[in-house]
């Protein structure tokens, strides 16, 4: 079955190159905008007023990205953009025509408006067609910023000092973006060619418009941008920023660690440290952390852990690591920077050469002496941690392709990891990439064992407005090991594709829907099948956000020697028909192993169901109400081949409830509220996980000028299903209900940008 299935779809694949190569569209004309100097900076006020402007170059062919049936149709809503510059700032005003009763954004923090209208300002300041910074306001003047790199993605990891304004008016709302020359990188020369792509979003139509106009039929985002000339005698001169920090927190928790039986304990901690950057050439930027406060603002996101086979993952949320994150993305994740837990130190160089890519890491982590036993030499010792990242670019108009390298290293007591990779990304075709990384990697264990073993990745992928096809093959030996990356399992040879064609109907409500198949296949190195899945689906995409998406799925693992054989069956849903409301639910069920069986028990299948459920309310443009509810759970039934146990008997049930409510006073003030409970309710017989509840409490009060000058007054609280009698053996015991606190925090953080 899985051979005809790749049959298929290389059939598939080769057929559409012969359509591509027949029925490519003609290549957009490069469009070039030369921009004006002025003497008198815009305003706001100005295009509030009917003021005449002293100079501005107008844009108005904004056409469809998404979700026009036809590429390239015109933007819905009149937009306008001017732009202008003096000695110091690039000048973005936009005036969008729109009902102002139909506009949906609201007041919030920093980065938080991606679901808004908004509008969008993309500079590629080095020219190379495949980096942008970009910068989004929406119609009440809040921010947003990032980066854009094609073949790695688009994120909200960078962020810089830049102002913004935004006001509704009757017949829409105007935006104004101030970019500081001084924020920005960019080549140390008289005269500047920028890439540039302008937009607006409208997001009760799924609508993103923009100049030039860009194409789904090209797979390259920031290779489709605009010229900008006439910036002439710019520099961002001295740019050296300061960022000084104080934290105050006072501490009650729950001590289980092995030097002493369990108690509470109090504790009060004082820290300062310092955020220095420091911009060399123009063009290289050195970030050095003193002592930094690497303490998370930002709660996680809730996720089941219940019985599950494979490590969770948590995305980064710490400034320090998030800032550049694209100059480390490797196809193989080889950093995820969740590993450096709590250093003392932190130095990151990051920047282009010409057509080369540098990065560079270096970390003292703290966290894995404080782990080790008073008694243990180590303990209070440092582990080095270094990671270092370069990448050559090879660009045309048509084509952008790279080769990079890699090194990762962490040392710590008689341990040490190190491994090794060079990648590549090679667009052979207008819509067909191939992406390739191999890996080794050199490791000493505590007892003086070494291993080493390689690993290798490669793709080729095709990207289009309808048809999209990708196959992967993936290559880890059982003795690679990475301590710094994200690699789930080793011993591993898969080979995996994906195919889906995507209709465009032209109408007001559907706007596109298609079917679907992915499939996998994997041994290990001694030929043995590991798992295997087929699943097709089908999805719809609606105006006003909303989707649909439905799949079916039957896969073999193989478990303990035990090779089970599975099927689920899913389906999910989101809409944000209202400006006021936002709900998305995801159900799926059949058949799941148990990982973690009771005493005197193999792992069996049972029936498994796993649900989540969002609910957004927003009453006005300051209050925003989340709810969330997700479910995972377990039941035997026929097939799992226990004897004495009833049919329908629970494995367990895992309860995830969050209640996030957010007020954002203005611009700057905002209190956020969460209120987490999680139960995990086991049957002890059938699967070896304790039964667990817990409570927590999270608030935070934030006055916010920019991400680098901010004050936090943080409260969080936390209370488990525990009782300690240190008279009893064990001293914790579990209760039915979480009462007892286990852990209190109260702190307070300032940080402020100084710059030079």
């Amino acid at each position: 079955m899985y051979q005809a299935l790749l049959i298929l779809a290389f059939s598939l694949i080769f057929n559409q190159i012969n359509l591509s190569a027949q029925g490519m569209f003609a290549e957009n004309q490069m469009k070039v905008l030369r921009i004006p100097r002025v003497t008198r900076p815009p305003k706001l006020s100005d295009f509030l007023d009917g003021v005449a402007r002293e100079a501005e170059l107008i844009v108005t062919d904004f056409r469809q990205y998404r979700p026009a049936a036809l590429d390239g149709k015109p933007v819905s809503q009149d937009t306008t953009a001017f732009l202008s510059y003096d000695d110091k700032n690039l000048y973005v005003a936009f005036i969008c025509k729109d009902n102002p009763k139909l506009i949906r954004a609201r007041l919030a923090k920093h980065d938080q408006i991606m679901s808004d209208d908004r509008t969008m300002v993309n500079l590629d300041t080095f020219h190379d067609h495949r980096n942008m910074y970009w910068f989004n306001v929406n119609p009440y003047g809040v921010q947003a910023d990032g980066a854009t790199t094609d073949g790695k993605g688009s994120g909200m990891s960078w962020d810089t000092l830049w102002y913004s304004d935004g006001k509704i008016t009757k017949d829409g709302y105007i935006t104004m973006t101030v970019i500081p020359f001084k924020s920005v990188r960019f080549p140390s020369q008289k005269k500047q060619k920028w890439g540039l792509m302008l937009g607006r979003f409208i997001t009760r139509n799924n609508e993103f418009s923009t100049w030039p106009y860009v194409s789904y039929r090209r797979p390259n985002f920031v290779q489709q941008a605009g010229d900008l000339e006439g910036l002439e005698g710019i520099s961002p001169g001295r740019n050296i920023q300061l960022i000084p920090y104080g934290l105050f927190s006072r501490s009650r928790y729950l001590d289980t660690s092995l030097e002493a039986p369990p108690q509470i304990r109090t504790d009060s901690e004082s820290r300062i440290g310092l955020d220095g950057k420091i911009v060399l050439r123009n063009s290289l930027t050195l970030d050095i952390a003193l002592n930094p406060d690497f303490s998370q603002v930002e709660s996680d996101q809730p996720q089941t852990t219940t019985n599950k086979r494979y490590e969770v993952f948590y995305p980064e949320k710490r400034p320090f690591f998030l800032e550049n994150v694209n100059y480390f993305v490797t196809p193989q994740q080889m950093f995820f920077s969740r590993r450096i837990v709590d250093p003392s130190l932190g130095a990151r160089l990051t920047g282009k050469i010409g057509n080369w890519t540098v990065g560079g890491i270096f970390a003292d982590d703290r966290a894995p002496g404080a782990s080790l036993n008073v008694t243990d030499p180590w303990r209070n010792r440092h582990s080095p941690v270094g990671v270092f990242r370069a990448e050559r670019e090879f660009r045309s108009n048509s084509q952008n392709s790279s080769i990079g390298v890699m090194v990762t290293s962490q040392d710590f007591a008689s341990t040490l990891n190190r491994v090794y990779s060079v990648d590549t990304r090679v667009q052979l075709l207008p819509n067909w990439i191939f992406t390739g990384q191999s890996m080794a990697s050199n490791t000493r264990l505590a007892h003086g064992q070494r291993l080493a073993g390689p690993a290798h990745y490669a793709e080729w992928r095709h990207h289009g407005r309808h048809f999209t096809s990708s196959t992967r093959y993936t290559d880890r030996s059982p003795n690679f090991h990475s301590s710094l990356g994200f690699f789930r399992r080793v011993d591993i040879r898969e080979l995996g594709h994906s195919t889906g064609y995507f209709w465009r109907p032209e109408g007001n409500i559907v706007q596109g829907f298609g079917p679907g198949i992915t499939g996998s296949i994997n041994y290990n190195r001694q030929g043995r099948l590991r798992d295997s899945a087929i699943r097709p689906n089908f999805r719809i995409n609606m105006t006003r956000s909303t989707r649909l998406f439905l799949w079916v799925e039957k896969t073999s693992e193989l478990f303990n020697n035990i090779e089970f054989k599975q099927h689920e069956g899913g389906v999910y849903f989101g809409s944000r028909w209202l400006k006021w409301f936002e709900v998305n639910g995801q159900l799926k069920g059949g058949t799941s192993i148990n990982y973690r069986p009771g005493p005197d028990l193999s792992p069996f299948l049972g029936r498994g169901l796993q649900g989540k459920m969002g609910i957004t309310l927003r009453p006005g443009p300051h209050l925003r109400i989340e709810k969330n509810y997700i479910y995972s759970g377990l039941r035997t039934y026929d097939g799992s081949g226990l004897s004495g146990v009833a049919r329908g008997s629970v494995v367990f049930d895992n309860h995830i409830v969050r209640s996030n409510v957010k007020y954002q006073f203005n611009r700057h003030l905002s209190l956020r509220l969460i209120a987490d409970y999680n139960a995990v309710l086991t049957n002890s017989s059938l699967l070896s996980t304790e039964e667990e509840k817990r409570i927590g409490l999270d608030t935070l009060l934030t006055y916010m000028l920019n991400p680098s000058t901010a004050l936090y007054f943080g409260y969080t609280d936390l209370y488990d299903n525990l009782k300690l009698d240190p008279s009893t053996n064990p001293a914790l015991q579990r209760t039915l209900f979480p009462d007892f606190n286990t852990g209190r925090k109260v702190f307070v953080k300032l940080s402020y940008l100084f710059r030079f």
